[in-house]
């Protein structure tokens, strides 16, 4: 048994469509049985938010997961009847009748628990199902969706529960050092670590959706990136790189253009006003990163990022979190971009660091805040300076060829 999943460029017409169906048929010649876990056709989630948009300034996030669910749903009814046509006993499912129980976040679900029976029973007489991806179902009935790229977390924790191997595929043959779209010569991995992967995939890149990778991760799920538009070898994400494989000391660079600077000046210096602070956004479910503060005359200037999304969120808890206080004000900058180098070989390799920030350097590129963890380092620059720090860390860890 494998689990498939194909994304939204693999499936953006009814030709794809059997494209797609062809691959699968395959598959099944060969004597597979398949989940296929398949997103909305191209870019109709875009358009269904737009349509959503032109009825309601503000959607209920209940109603919108209710109307973005549909996609993927035509996805999967379209793809059976294909693979019917070829004489392929295949059948389509949905969220709730799988029976992916999720948490009631709407937007932004999270799994809680799978129902096997029914597809382990489906799957003793039929060649393939057809599972819509992104969405799941609350104990309370209701439609969620589990986030851009949701149809990825939906895949692999379908083979997380199965034991099996699961592959992603899309419009790219794998993970590479870096966008191929963005540097000319980056390099396709043929292993990358879950870590790495994770790290990537959390910092911009869009090959994988991170929640997709820490299920993998967790579960040890044999996970597999390739593209459907040819027979080139993909990558594979693994625990740790094969012995004979040397171990380079940053795989990847990426860039996040999803960002937001917040910047409060005049806070007063104390410990209860930042955890006061910090408590309120942690509340409202606002992941910040990249703290720094500096300390002069007697007050505080705090600096943070988030993700735009919640830029809205983040001012007005901000507000409500220190109303209590005088003096401060707020503002937020989303003329940021934030760059990163990641790799596993950091771990021991020493001045990588000191690299990192003399090749921006080296290119006169101001840095607006930094974070590093013990496999990644970023760094904050001004949008307009984004693509020449990207092409400057490139050059540096040579990850061109």
């Amino acid at each position: 048994m494998i689990v498939q999943k194909y994304g939204g460029s693999s499936v953006a017409t009814p030709e794809k469509i059997r494209g797609v169906a062809e691959r699968i048929r395959q598959r099944v010649d060969r004597g597979e049985k398949l989940v296929v876990v398949v997103s909305a056709m191209g870019k109709t989630t875009n358009s269904l938010i737009a349509l959503a948009e032109q009825v309601s300034q503000e959607p209920s996030p209940r109603e919108l997961d209710m109307l973005l669910s549909t996609g993927e749903q035509m996805t999967s009814a379209l793809l059976a009847m294909a693979l019917c046509d070829m004489g392929i006993q295949a059948l389509s499912y949905n969220a709730f009748q799988l029976g992916m129980t999720t948490t009631g976040g709407f937007t932004n679900a999270r799994i809680m628990d799978l129902n096997l029976s029914k597809l382990k029973t489906q799957l003793n007489w039929r060649n393939v199902l057809v599972v819509t991806g992104f969405q799941g179902i609350t104990p309370e009935g209701d439609v969620t969706t589990l986030g851009r790229g949701g149809s990825d977390t939906s895949a692999v924790a379908i083979a997380a529960k199965c034991g099996c191997r699961c592959e992603i595929y899309s419009d790219v043959a794998g993970v590479y050092t870096c966008d191929p779209n963005r540097c000319r010569g980056a390099r396709k991995l043929e292993y990358i670590t879950y870590d790495e992967m994770l790290e990537l995939s959390s910092l911009g890149a869009k090959v994988l959706h991170s929640r997709a990778v820490e299920i993998a991760k967790k579960y040890s799920v044999d996970l597999y990136c390739a593209s459907t538009f040819s027979d080139e070898r993909g990558t594979h994400v693994v625990n740790s790189l094969p012995e004979w494989l040397e171990q380079p000391v940053v795989s990847g660079v990426t860039t996040d253009n999803n960002q937001t600077r917040v910047n409060i000046s005049r806070l007063p210096r104390s410990a209860s006003v930042m955890s006061t602070l910090f408590s309120g956004l942690a509340g409202k479910g606002v992941n910040v990163d990249m703290i720094s503060t500096v300390n002069e005359n007697g007050h505080s200037h705090l600096t943070f990022t988030v993700v735009d999304a919640t830029e809205k969120t983040v001012l007005e808890t901000v507000r409500e979190s220190l109303a209590p206080w005088e003096g401060w004000s707020v503002s937020a900058d989303r003329n940021v971009v934030k760059v990163s180098a990641v790799g596993v070989g950091m771990k021991s390799a020493p001045g990588v660091a000191a690299r990192f920030f003399s090749a921006l350097d080296r290119k006169g590129i101001s840095m607006l805040g930094t974070t590093t963890s013990e496999i990644k380092i970023s760094a904050l620059v001004s949008r307009d300076e984004g693509d020449e720090a990207l092409r400057a860390l490139v050059e540096e860890f040579g990850l061109v060829e």
